[in-house]
């Protein structure tokens, strides 16, 4: 007998489903998640929040840069953020290789 495939379609489904999965990364909220990350890589955070910070900085000084112009005050700026993210990942690079390598106990 010739299926239709639609048919295929929905025999295949129910035969690839499996029930026993478990579902918990779903049902983590958006903070709960945040925070998970955060405690797995901490220099993530710390390189956004100084990020965050040199650019509001930036942007807090452009009204007394002076006669310096706009585009070199940009530049300095862009440099600062993307230096103190780089020394972030950096540094967690570092951190993660240290409890991986050097701080796990041996068996």
């Amino acid at each position: 007998t010739k299926r239709r495939p639609v048919e295929k379609i929905l025999q295949t489904t129910n035969m690839s489903t499996n029930t026993d999965v478990s579902l918990s990364s779903y049902d983590e909220d958006q903070g709960s998640k945040l925070i998970r990350k955060a405690k797995e890589a901490p220099f993530v955070p710390i390189g956004m929040a100084g990020f965050a910070a040199i650019v509001a900085y930036g942007l807090y000084k452009l009204k007394s840069r002076g006669n310096t112009k706009m585009s070199l005050h940009l530049i300095h700026m862009r440099v600062a953020a993307q230096g103190f993210v780089v020394g972030a990942m950096t540094l967690g690079m570092g951190y993660s290789m240290y409890r991986e390598f050097w701080a796990k106990p041996k068996p």
